[in-house]
């Protein structure tokens, strides 16, 4: 195992402390041998709540919805006209005032630290981070090697032949001007 701070290799896995920084390495083995995740933490928020922020706001949202596409239809259906334009600012101003509520008051949703590898098939087997094992050595290729060797004749030139770039060359020659 190594060190997630560092990179230090640690000696045995019953280390709890990294030798080179200091980092406790106690829950880092726990969090591996569980697969990823921290039975005790799954325990803490197995509970769900339903009034959580993004549960108002969705309630806002068919709050809304109802009032304004329902209720206020079937109001002008009937001819009720007096109920038609109430029920459109109670959707408008009902929706709002709900959103707003849910964003200040309500808390936000707990968030799951169970194994969200558990719903894939076959994941278990796949390492924490998520891509194949590689093997140490590529595959073999199948360039001979006489293609590696020195260039064929006519296919190379000597460094010598090679012409020097003027850095100052095709600019604006401003410096030699007399002003």
């Amino acid at each position: 195992m190594h060190c997630p701070s560092c990179g230090q290799q640690q000696v045995s896995l019953d280390t709890k402390f990294c030798s080179r920084c200091g980092f406790p390495l106690g829950v880092i083995s726990e969090v591996l041998a569980h697969g990823g995740f921290l039975p005790q933490l799954a325990e803490l928020y197995k509970d769900r709540k339903v009034f959580t922020r993004r549960n108002g706001m969705a309630f806002s949202l068919i709050w809304c919805v109802f009032f304004l596409l329902i209720m206020t239809p079937l109001w002008s259906i009937i001819n009720i006209d007096e109920l038609a334009s109430a029920s459109a600012i109670i959707g408008i101003f009902g929706g709002l005032l709900i959103l707003v509520s849910a964003a200040m008051f309500l808390p936000k949703p707990a968030k799951y630290f169970g194994d969200t590898r558990a719903g894939i098939p076959g994941a278990a087997n796949l390492p924490l981070t998520g891509h194949q094992q590689m093997p140490s050595l590529p595959a073999q290729q199948s360039i001979p090697a006489n293609m590696y060797g020195a260039p064929r004749t006519g296919m190379w030139r000597e460094t010598s032949e090679l012409d020097q770039v003027s850095v100052t060359e095709n600019t604006t020659q401003l410096l030699n001007n007399d002003q």
